[in-house]
């Protein structure tokens, strides 16, 4: 839990990480090298000096390590763990449900378990995702439009094959639909990425959430005019906000235009970890204030309340979070770190 410089607790769910396996063993080819190095190079370029890793401390790192950051040393009450298959690039896939879910066994009630689906595997798509929901109990997906697969090298949210996904997901419940729509990562291509499909997608299953990861960026205009209209669609902060340590006046005209478009109701924080690490994120944000030409340009504020919402209450709110009872649990020990 983050205790801010005033003694307040602050319920933070981190709602995008990821347990992955990049290393050279794991690397299939030369693009499964380029995808984990443009990574590092996020992780170099966006990160305080004191908080770098060694290269290969960050293409494969512990379950034991990953509990330590973000709940531990960092401020995390509950992650939400992301699925990331690259099986085109990665032997054993780069973040897989199955890898997944056997670290949060390990922590329980730490971890929010999200599942993967392509939707150009057609009728095994749809069995796919009754497994996660039978074995995993998922309420919620990660997608990731650029992905390669055989001749393939994206797809759209819009697709007849991605809408009998999505169809399957609101009768079954899995009603968080998180959709990497930012920076591209070598090799996959920038346009694969594009947020168009998402004012569509979003109009026709309103049953379903779609948070739409790194907020569109560098597409944030195109992001925004969509999210004012869409009631279902959220932004996640993941690559936008460690630009609040390098580029504090870049992040402060993003997070001014997502609160004046979207509002402090969508907006939801994640570290991207293992990228970067919660702690010195969540202080930043916690510690940021908007200058004031664009308070008043855009006639919004950063506020604690807002910052609460942004930092755990949006995220405990989709995925149906009890934040007093896990209040509860954390001070009451039950939330012990399974390694000692």
């Amino acid at each position: 839990m983050f205790i801010t410089p005033t003694g307040e607790e602050v319920f933070v769910i981190d709602g995008h990480t990821h347990f992955w396996d990049g290393s050279p063993a794991n690397q299939l080819n030369i693009h499964g090298k380029q995808f984990i190095d443009c990574f590092y190079a996020y992780h170099t370029s966006l990160s305080p000096k004191d908080k770098l890793w060694p290269k290969d401390q960050f293409e494969k790192y512990s379950a034991e390590q990953m509990y330590r950051d973000l709940f531990v040393d960092g401020p995390d009450d509950m992650a939400i763990v992301q699925s990331t298959y690259l099986t085109e690039f990665y032997k054993n896939g780069f973040n897989t449900i199955d890898r997944n879910a056997e670290m949060a066994k390990a922590y329980k009630d730490r971890f929010i378990v999200n599942g993967a689906f392509d939707p150009r595997d057609g009728e095994r798509a749809l069995e796919y995702i009754h497994y996660m929901k039978e074995t995993f109990g998922i309420k919620g997906v990660k997608l990731y439009t650029a992905e390669w697969k055989g001749e393939s090298r994206g797809w759209k949210l819009t697709d007849p094959n991605a809408y009998r996904c999505f169809e399957l997901c609101q009768k079954l419940g899995i009603t968080n639909i998180h959709v990497h729509k930012g920076p591209t990562i070598i090799p996959l291509d920038k346009d694969a990425f594009d947020v168009h499909d998402v004012d569509h997608a979003a109009t026709d299953f309103q049953g379903l959430n779609f948070i739409i990861e790194h907020c569109g960026l560098p597409r944030l205009d195109d992001f925004c005019w969509i999210a004012v209209q869409e009631t279902n669609v959220y932004g996640g902060l993941a690559v936008a906000l460690p630009f609040i340590h390098g580029r504090p006046r870049y992040f402060a005209e993003v997070i001014s235009e997502l609160l004046f478009w979207v509002g402090e109701d969508k907006i939801l924080f994640g570290s991207d970890y293992a990228i970067w690490t919660p702690r010195w994120l969540v202080e930043k944000f916690w510690n940021f204030e908007l200058p004031e030409d664009l308070k008043q340009e855009h006639g919004v504020d950063l506020t604690p309340q807002a910052k609460k919402k942004i930092l755990g209450l949006n995220a405990a709110r989709l995925y149906g979070v009890d934040v007093e009872a896990q209040k509860a649990k954390l001070a009451k020990g039950a939330y012990a770190a399974a390694a000692g």
